[in-house]
C-alpha cells in the first residue's frame, strides 16, 4: 500500500491547483488521474477571470499563462447582454484572459511537475474507507492508497462526493445545449445568432476547426449526441451546416444546477465540480475550482502539519459555499434571462439598461470577475475578508509587490507604522513579518477607495485576515485562529 499524506482524485485544474498549493506547503501529494495522458480531448472552458489570474500572479506563474492567451476588456454577465468593461477596476489584471482549458490544464501540468508532484494516471479511484487516522484508498487498477486526507476533484459525477454520502441538491435541468468542435467545408456564419428557441453561435477555435453551441429545441435525453444531431441543429437554426465534418469532439451540456451540502465530511473534502455544478454562463466554473484549491490548500497543509488543529478545515465550507451559491444564483438567472418569450425579453432589455450604467457595471463586473469576494470574517475595516490590494511597497530589501510576497504560499503581516512595533516570535516559522511604506491608494473593486490602515495580516490566499488601525487589539487571536498556536 503506497502512503501519502493528501491524495487528490482528478488531476483538472482544481485538483491541479491543490496539489501545487499542498507541494508549496512541503505536503506530501498526489495525484489519481483517470486520463492515460496529459490531453484533452476537446477546448472546454475558454477563459481566465481577474481573481483567478492574481490567484496564480501570487504563485508568481500568472505571466506563463498570459503569455499564451488573449486579453479581452470585459467580463459576460449573459452573452446578449452588454459587455462589462473591467478595465477601470483597481487590480493589475483588468482583462479576461482566453485561454482554452488544455492550454491551462497544460502549464498548470507543468507547475506541478517542477513541484515534483506524483500523479497516478490511467487509473481512478473506485472507493474508499476512512478512520480516525486517515482514508484507505481503491484504486481501478487494483492498487490501494492510504493518506490522511483525500479531496475529490473528480468532477461533477464526483465518485468521492457519492461514496461520502453527501448530498448534491439543486434544481434539475430544464434547457440544453449542443457543443461541438470540428471542421467546415463551407465558410459559416460566424457570431452569435439568437432565434425563438435560444442563442446559437460559431466562432473560431485552432487549426481551422471551429467550435458551435446551439441551443436545442427540447431537453436532450440520456444518449450521447453525434454528428448527425448536430447538423440537424444547424440547420434548423441556419438553414444548412456549412459541411460540417470530422467532429474532435461532441457533447451536451444542460442548466442542471446542484450544489454539494457540505464540502467536507471528516477526512474527505470536495472542491472544483465535485461540489458544485451549474451551467457554464460567464465562464466561472473553472475559475471558482481554482479558487476553491487555493482557500483549501493552506489550510490543509497546516492540518497535516500538525501547526494547525482540524476544525480549521471547516472555515473551508464555511468560506466557499457561498460563494459557489452565489455563482448557481447569477446562472440561474443568466438562463432565465435568455429565454425568448415576451416577458423574458422585456427583462432582457431592462436589465441591459441597467447594466448600461456605471455602478451596477462596476458590481456586476467585480462579481462575474471575482474581484468582489468577501469572506465573513467579522466587523470591523472593510478590507477584513476581502482580498489585499498588491500595492507597490517600499522595504528594506527594496522595492516589492505585495503579491512578490506570496509567492510560496506563506502568510505575511504588513507593518506600515513605526518599523520594529510588531513582535510575533510565536509565529515567526509560519509568518512573514515586512515593515513596509506604500504611496498608493487604497481601493477595493465594487466598494471604492478605504483608508489606509496601520498593519495588515494576509492569509496566503490573498485574503486579509486582520487590520490594525492604530492598535494591536485582535492580532494575537487572529494569528492563533489562522496560523495555528505560537511556538514555545
Amino acid at each position: 500500500m503506497n502512503e501519502h499524506q493528501v491524495v487528490i482524485s482528478g488531476g483538472g485544474p482544481t485538483g491541479l491547483m491543490l496539489a501545487g498549493e499542498l507541494a508549496l506547503a512541503g505536503v506530501d501529494v498526489a495525484i489519481v488521474e483517470r486520463r492515460a495522458s496529459r490531453d484533452l480531448t476537446g477546448s472546454r472552458a475558454g477563459g481566465l477571470h481577474a481573481r483567478t489570474i492574481e490567484v496564480l500572479d501570487q504563485r508568481s506563474i500568472a505571466d506563463r499563462f498570459v503569455a499564451q492567451g488573449t486579453r479581452h476588456p470585459a467580463v459576460l454577465f449573459h452573452s446578449h447582454l452588454v459587455p462589462l468593461d473591467i478595465t477601470d477596476l483597481p487590480t493589475r489584471r483588468n482583462y479576461t484572459l482566453g485561454l482554452w482549458q488544455t492550454h491551462t490544464e497544460r502549464i498548470l501540468g507543468e507547475w506541478v511537475d517542477e513541484l515534483a508532484v506524483p500523479i497516478y494516471r490511467g487509473r481512478e479511484v473506485t472507493g474508499f474507507t476512512q478512520d480516525d487516522s486517515g482514508v484507505d484508498v481503491a484504486l481501478s487498477d487494483g492498487q490501494s492508497f492510504r493518506a490522511q486526507y483525500l479531496v475529490g476533484c473528480d468532477g461533477g459525477r464526483s465518485v468521492i462526493r457519492k461514496t461520502a454520502g453527501i448530498e448534491f441538491v439543486g434544481w434539475d435541468a430544464t434547457k440544453s445545449w449542443l457543443n461541438a468542435e470540428a471542421r467546415m467545408s463551407g465558410e459559416p456564419e460566424w457570431g452569435m445568432r439568437q432565434d425563438d428557441t435560444g442563442t446559437s453561435a460559431i466562432g473560431k477555435v485552432e487549426d481551422g476547426r471551429v467550435r458551435v453551441v446551439l441551443t436545442e429545441r427540447q431537453l436532450g435525453g440520456g444518449s450521447e449526441p453525434t454528428l448527425r444531431d448536430i447538423s440537424e441543429a444547424l440547420i434548423a437554426v441556419y438553414g444548412t451546416d456549412f459541411g460540417i465534418h470530422s467532429p474532435l469532439w461532441i457533447s451536451r451540456f444542460t442548466d442542471l444546477t446542484r450544489q454539494a451540502v457540505a464540502y467536507r465530511k471528516q477526512r474527505v473534502l470536495l472542491a472544483g465540480d465535485a461540489a458544485h455544478v451549474h451551467p457554464p454562463m460567464g465562464g466561472q466554473g473553472l475559475n471558482i475550482g481554482v479558487q476553491d484549491a487555493v482557500n483549501l490548500g493552506w489550510k490543509l497543509a497546516q492540518v497535516v502539519k500538525l501547526t494547525a488543529p482540524d476544525s480549521l478545515l471547516d472555515s473551508y465550507h464555511a468560506e466557499r459555499h457561498p460563494v459557489a451559491a452565489r455563482v448557481l444564483r447569477n446562472t440561474m438567472a443568466q438562463v432565465a434571462l435568455g429565454r425568448t418569450d415576451a416577458r423574458s425579453k422585456a427583462l432582457n432589455e431592462i436589465v441591459s439598461e441597467l447594466l448600461r450604467t456605471d455602478e451596477p457595471r462596476k458590481q456586476f463586473a467585480a462579481m462575474m470577475s471575482g474581484l468582489d469576494v468577501h469572506y465573513d470574517l467579522g466587523c470591523g475595516h472593510p478590507l477584513l475578508g476581502r482580498r489585499m490590494p498588491d500595492l507597490d511597497l517600499v522595504t528594506a530589501n527594496g522595492p516589492l509587490r505585495v503579491f512578490a510576497l506570496l509567492h510560496q504560499a506563506r502568510p505575511v503581516l504588513l507593518n506600515f507604522g513605526e518599523p520594529g512595533s510588531f513582535d510575533i516570535t510565536g509565529w515567526a516559522d509560519r509568518v512573514q513579518l515586512v515593515d513596509a511604506d506604500t504611496t498608493g491608494g487604497w481601493e477595493l473593486p465594487a466598494v471604492g477607495p478605504v483608508s489606509a490602515p496601520t498593519a495588515v495580516l494576509v492569509r496566503p490566499d490573498g485574503y486579509v485576515a486582520w487590520v490594525g488601525e492604530q492598535t494591536r487589539t485582535g492580532l494575537t487571536d487572529a494569528l492563533t485562529t489562522w496560523f495555528g498556536a505560537p511556538a514555545v
